[in-house]
């Protein structure tokens, strides 16, 4: 006798980006990420990457007609419940993936890969450009300072700063900006490691000022955080795929960071990787 089937129907998340051969980041860490929220993770590859915890050593993107395909059959056989892009590499796929993503019903969380960890840039010159018409269709865009930075084309050096872009990115058209604050200088209490202040900018109400909110966690004492960025972004859209208000989403997933980092993975000889099953799903 058979044990009876017995399925489960979760939400579907759709991952937009590149592999990271090394696991930590990329589309490897956003389905670890999807996993833990319990939504089901899918994926569409940008770019492949000769990558490790030392640094990106080689990226090919795919052409742009095998990654809106990819895309097609996803959607055409899937209910997926919100989106998340991370490395998009060049100006073609920013459009191609653009183009998919203007019609999409659910959120759409933008996280616009430029630079890695390591300093390795991830996004040829015209690509930066490009992404104005795919930050208008974001729900959510989570840039961390350099990224910031490029995208306002401006200094990001405090928190007020960080306000400051959020709101730019905000008037260009998308819902909300998280202006990662992990590579800010934040002091915090004495004997400590110090703060890190996420900046969390909405779009304001009826036309409305934007309103701004400062999340702040302590600081874990690392340099061990690759892969950070797509584990959060995933986070978010996985909340975001099960129906949660985004603020509560943002500030669920960020919270749960912290412990993805202070739990991280440490393999390779480089800087570990975050550990996004760490994170709290709940």
């Amino acid at each position: 006798m058979s044990d009876a089937y017995d399925p489960v129907s979760p939400p579907v998340a759709l991952t937009i980006a590149g592999s990271d051969g090394g696991g930590g980041a990329g589309i490897q860490a956003d389905l670890k990420a999807m996993t833990a929220h319990d939504v089901f993770g899918t994926s569409v590859v940008t770019a492949t990457t000769a990558q490790n915890t030392r640094g990106v050593h080689d990226s090919t993107p795919l052409p742009a007609d095998h990654v809106a395909a990819q895309y097609d059959a996803v959607v055409d056989d899937f209910a997926v419940d919100a989106v998340k892009t991370g490395m998009l590499a060049t100006a073609e796929l920013v459009d191609t993936v653009t183009a998919k993503l203007v019609g999409f019903p659910g959120p759409v969380v933008v996280d616009p890969v430029m630079v890695a960890a390591t300093g390795d840039r991830l996004l040829s010159r015209e690509a930066e450009a490009a992404y104005d018409d795919l930050l208008a269709a974001a729900t959510l865009v989570t840039p961390n300072v350099d990224e910031a930075e490029v995208l306002v084309d401006g200094a990001v050096e405090t928190p007020a700063d960080a306000a400051a872009a959020g709101r730019t990115l905000v008037d260009r058209g998308a819902d909300a900006a998280l202006v990662k604050g992990g590579h800010l200088d934040e002091p915090g209490p004495a004997g400590t490691g110090g703060t890190v202040v996420d900046t969390l900018v909405i779009e304001g109400r009826n036309g409305g000022d934007p309103d701004v909110r400062r999340i702040e966690n302590p600081r874990v004492d690392t340099d061990a955080t690759h892969g950070s960025g797509c584990a959060l972004s995933s986070a978010i859209a996985a909340r975001l795929a099960r129906g949660e208000p985004p603020v509560s989403a943002v500030a669920a997933a960020v919270d749960g960071m912290g412990e993805a980092i202070r739990r991280g993975y440490d393999v390779g000889d480089g800087p570990g990787a975050v550990n996004p099953t760490a994170m709290d799903g709940s």
